[in-house]
């Protein structure tokens, strides 16, 4: 497989990022922000960083990006945040980091401050207790606005990340056979994730054969693939950090018809919610379209079973899973750059399943597919 080529997110766009925080920061009357590790600080810095029980965090006042880290890992960090920064703030072992984190947003002038809505709560409730003079709130405000609409490069991240996973999905399609066993195929498609230049081979795969396919994460087992089994393929890899995550459900041979009618069921509510999307509609109306079209064929209602179990779907960027989500009671409104993924699930208990799952992103106009749907239940691919 051919090693993808594609853009990175540079520091020009991550300057562009840091100016719209900062406005949304004066415009909500929030003097700093704190970000921890994790993909909030990585959208903003470029800096992926693992947490751990030693803080690592970004300050960010309106003009002022600095960093607290260990001391140990000075070098460490100066080699891996991309963008300029102002200034970093070194603690040693023996010394209180959310104590020094306190003395510097007093020395910023700093009363009120938002913290990165995935911070660990050790880390929270030590930073609360060591600056109880500051007003502290929720980081999500700020940032999460942000993060839900993508730019052009993020676009392009995201589309060949799915590219790719696609062809993943389309070599494995032409290589499985019974006798395959779950293990041997996942290992096949991260090598392939690999080959194709993915940051660290898939970020995750589940492959499920038969009954095994009527439960939407999986089960325990290695069976091996029967003649006439259905086969439900779930996975991603990352480009630059940014995730793909495409579902293929398909049969290698003749299978029963009802199983060809719900096949046939959930591309019919898959297309319904990909035409109901566009800018202004609700989050929450696509979920409601695509349950739509199985109660009218008698499965549910909601997640009653046999239909559709979870939500529709969910945003996609940095995080396999983020905001906002197409489901109930998520009334944000579709907006330009918004990328989702688009997966109907049908559930019949210990019996089948089917999964289509690609995603789109929201245009001035509607929306359009990252992906192609599956084209058919026996012959996935054109």
């Amino acid at each position: 497989m051919t090693a993808t080529t594609t853009p990175k997110i540079n520091n020009e766009e991550r300057a562009r990022r840091l100016d719209a925080l900062r406005e949304r920061m004066a415009k909500q009357a929030v003097d700093a922000v704190v970000l921890t590790p994790g993909t909030n600080l990585r959208y903003i810095s470029g800096l992926a960083w693992g947490a751990s029980e030693r803080l690592v965090c970004a300050i960010i006042r309106h003009d002022r990006l600095l960093f607290v880290a260990p001391r140990f890992e000075a070098s460490s960090l100066n080699a891996s945040v991309p963008m300029p920064f102002d200034d970093a703030v070194y603690w040693d072992e023996h010394e209180d980091p959310h104590g020094l984190v306190a003395r510097l947003l007093t020395d910023l002038g700093v009363t009120s401050c938002g913290l990165d809505p995935n911070c660990a709560y050790g880390h929270a409730d030590a930073l609360f207790a060591a600056a109880n003079g500051v007003a502290w709130s929720s980081a999500y405000p700020q940032i999460a606005p942000l993060r839900a609409c993508k730019s052009a490069a993020e676009l392009a991240l995201m589309r060949a990340a799915k590219q790719l996973t696609l062809e993943v999905h389309r070599t494995i399609f032409e290589q499985l056979a019974p006798g395959a066993r779950p293990s041997e195929v996942r290992a096949e498609i991260d090598r392939l994730h690999r080959a194709g230049g993915a940051d660290s081979g898939s970020s995750f795969c589940a492959v499920q054969f038969g009954a095994a396919t009527s439960h939407p994460h999986g089960i325990p087992g290695d069976p091996p693939l029967q003649p006439g089994e259905l086969v439900l393929i779930d996975t991603g890899c990352t480009l630059d950090g940014y995730n793909s995550d495409i579902t293929r459900t398909y049969a290698l041979d003749k299978v029963d018809e009802r199983i060809e009618r719900v096949w046939d069921l959930e591309k019919k509510a898959q297309a319904a919610a990909f035409a109901t999307a566009g800018p202004g509609v609700p989050c929450e109306t696509l979920d409601a379209v695509a349950r739509n079209v199985l109660t009218e064929h008698g499965l549910g209602p909601d997640y009653t079973l046999p239909g559709l179990p979870h939500r529709l779907g969910h945003g996609i960027g940095l995080d396999v899973h983020e905001g906002p989500y197409l489901v109930r009671g998520d009334r944000t409104p579709l907006a330009p750059g918004m990328c989702f993924s688009n997966e109907p699930m049908i559930v019949f208990p210990d019996a089948f399943g089917v999964r289509l799952e690609d995603h789109f992103y929201i245009t001035d106009t509607g929306a359009a597919w990252f992906t192609e749907p599956q084209h058919s239940l026996y012959q996935p691919f054109p």
